[in-house]
């Protein structure tokens, strides 16, 4: 039986500060929980019988059966799925080494062979979820976020992620800090409305690859950090279209053009 201690304590995670007071991060549904068992531990499992006789939890995660009714009481989806899990964060007293993670500070650099994607207060949930699961099926391992990029663990950038956060590296640290910082040399792409064509423009198998604000793009204190300024072109040249791309979809369209002509 799930106790209405519980699904206070479940609840209160929608909160970033109680996320970031508890340690603790919620996650629902068959593939997102199941994506997320092998990289974090869960503090505790709430699942119907039906998926409790058909899955293998870890032998150390308390376990609550639960009808589907009391689910719906503890859930944030519409429509709950079967299991919701209460999972430690990276560094949690009772946390171990994990995939993916979010982290504070100059924890990362970009490496030589490799993509980092930077994203400069990307605010809503939904898009920061959808841009993790991007990252993740484009083979981006670490993303580095501004300090008013939307939290990796709130309920609705998790579920939007599909599971792909237990993949991708997510770092929050001051934009300019780490961009000052970066090896000199280093590729620092960006998307501007003012940019070159993306797709004629020389791309790279390494470095940078900055998106902005859903509403005001880049901002200019990191814009100065830019080395090549792209633009994704609307079709056909010329036409009257929307004022710009959703930050996820651009974002989509970025990773896929550098795969696409980076791998052949």
């Amino acid at each position: 039986m799930l106790s209405k201690a519980k699904i206070k304590l479940i609840r209160s995670l929608e909160l970033k500060k109680n996320r970031q007071a508890e340690g603790l991060f919620v996650a629902e549904g068959p593939k997102v929980v199941g994506d997320l068992l092998p990289y974090y531990r869960p503090r505790f499992i709430v699942a119907t019988d039906t998926w409790l006789e058909s899955h293998v939890r870890p032998a150390d995660a308390e376990t609550i059966e639960a009808t589907e009714e009391e689910l719906a009481k503890a859930s944030f989806l519409k429509t709950p799925q079967e299991v919701l899990a209460v999972f430690e964060m990276p560094g949690g007293q009772a946390g171990k080494p994990t995939s993916g993670q979010a982290t504070s500070g100059l924890s990362h650099q970009p490496s030589e062979n490799s993509l980092t994607l930077v994203l400069d207060d990307v605010q809503d949930p939904g898009n920061l979820g959808t841009i993790i699961r991007t990252a993740d099926w484009f083979g981006i391992r670490h993303i580095v976020c501004s300090p008013g990029t939307a939290d990796a663990f709130s309920p609705k950038v998790v579920q939007a992620t599909m599971g792909a956060i237990a993949r991708v590296h997510i770092h929050y640290t001051e934009l300019t800090a780490y961009l000052s910082g970066v090896p000199a040399g280093t590729p620092v792409f960006g998307t501007f409305l003012e940019g070159e064509d993306i797709y004629r423009h020389p791309l790279s198998t390494r470095g940078l690859i900055v998106m902005g604000n859903e509403g005001n793009g880049i901002s200019p204190a990191v814009a100065r950090y830019i080395t090549d300024k792209l633009f994704i072109p609307p079709y056909p040249t010329g036409c009257v279209t929307s004022e710009s791309l959703n930050v996820a979809i651009a974002t989509a369209v970025t990773l896929a053009e550098f795969r696409r002509r980076t791998v052949l």
